[in-house]
């Protein structure tokens, strides 16, 4: 399972916080288990901001040969590279 971001924790806090504090102020609760109702759903609410946050992801690196086998031309390689330079200017009609 990923590791939440600084961005998901945060914006999950404040919802928690901030939805509390107006639950509480909106339902005038006094009762025990009406704060704790407005608790759970405070943090049911941030639960949810979390997670809607998209997850960092990691990009792919495309896959290179390695070292040893870029630089193991042979001659013919060299000569058809060569080749390709010197025609990059010209026009495909004049070929």
């Amino acid at each position: 399972m990923p590791r939440p971001t600084a961005a998901q924790f945060s914006y999950g806090s404040a919802t928690v916080v901030f939805s509390a504090l107006a639950l509480l102020l909106l339902f005038r609760t006094e009762s025990g288990i009406g704060v704790a109702a407005v608790g759970t759903v405070a943090l049911l609410l941030g639960l949810l901001v979390a997670l809607a946050l998209p997850a960092r992801t990691r990009t792919a690196r495309p896959a290179t040969a390695p070292t040893a086998a870029r630089t193991h031309r042979t001659i013919e390689d060299i000569e058809i590279a060569a080749a390709r330079r010197e025609h990059i200017g010209e026009h495909s009609l004049h070929r």
